[in-house]
């Protein structure tokens, strides 16, 4: 008979032993209550905070990833200033869209699912299997994104391999498709696709990229009412990510002020935007 671990204070062989490189079997083996997917919902609709937009674009050199703040819960405003944009690890990132606490948890398991996997390996991912570990984990939630509780992120990093930067998008099933040049997800990814497909080119410079993303979460913000602008009052601004060769950064409020300031003030010019050339 084991000895009672509360009171010996050891840890029972098989967390010392994993088999596994993924901590989500792991989780799945000893813990399956503590996945999301397993949790038991009540009756009826289920209220909840969404995140909404999620923007992304590469540049020779990296892909830039960002946000708007905005969280609602049907037509109100839920929080003005929430956080959907997080590193999963030195050289890669997601933003979530959909159900903010939920998308919240699993971005916190999918940076767990990650480190678990160097620790055991030696090794760290390729991009393209950080892509696959995200798919799978979209996948188990399935049953929850039936009751109304879904999660749909935008994954974006460096890959090592090929040398430049990736975007990869999914569906509430976990299908994953691999986006070329710039994507968008949550309920103002049509404005904010909109926006970059008419602005985008492939050769933008990091500062260009930037301000490319920003102007899309103006135009997002401009049609869709659960998305947030920039709001200069109360200094909340877009959270926007860079991941390069050198790996994640995040723009300090400072640099997302100014960038933010400059679109506004242009804004006030051209109220719809840069204008995009005919031929």
């Amino acid at each position: 008979m084991e000895p009672n671990t509360r009171s010996t204070g050891r840890l029972p062989a098989a967390f010392l032993t994993p088999g596994s490189s993924s901590f989500m079997d792991f989780l799945s083996d000893h813990s399956p209550q503590l996945l999301p997917g397993n949790r038991k919902l009540p009756e009826g609709i289920v209220e909840a905070p969404h995140g909404t937009t999620i923007v992304a674009a590469t540049f020779p050199g990296g892909v830039v990833l960002a946000g708007d703040r905005r969280a609602t819960m049907g037509n109100m405003i839920a929080q003005r200033d929430i956080e959907k944009v997080f590193p999963a690890d030195e050289y890669s990132a997601v933003g979530i869209a959909g159900t903010a606490g939920l998308a919240v948890e699993m971005v916190k398991l999918f940076q767990l699912e990650l480190e678990h996997f160097e620790k055991v390996e030696g090794a760290t991912l390729s991009l393209e299997g950080k892509a696959n570990r995200l798919s799978t984990m979209i996948r188990s939630n399935l049953g929850m994104a039936m009751q109304g509780l879904a999660v749909v992120p935008l994954f974006a990093g460096w890959d090592e391999g090929k040398e430049k930067g990736r975007i990869f998008s999914y569906d509430v099933t976990g299908g994953r498709s691999e986006e070329h040049g710039y994507a968008a997800t949550g309920s103002g990814s049509i404005f904010a696709r909109g926006s970059m497909k008419k602005l985008y080119r492939d050769d933008l410079t990091e500062q260009q990229a930037t301000t490319l993303v920003v102007q899309a979460l103006y135009d997002a913000a401009d049609d869709d009412s659960a998305t947030g602008g920039p709001d200069l009052a109360r200094r909340i601004f877009p959270i926007v990510t860079v991941i390069t060769d050198e790996g994640f950064r995040r723009l300090t409020e400072a640099e997302s002020s100014e960038l933010a300031r400059s679109v506004t003030e242009r804004r006030l010019e051209q109220p719809d935007g840069p204008r995009a050339a005919l031929l």
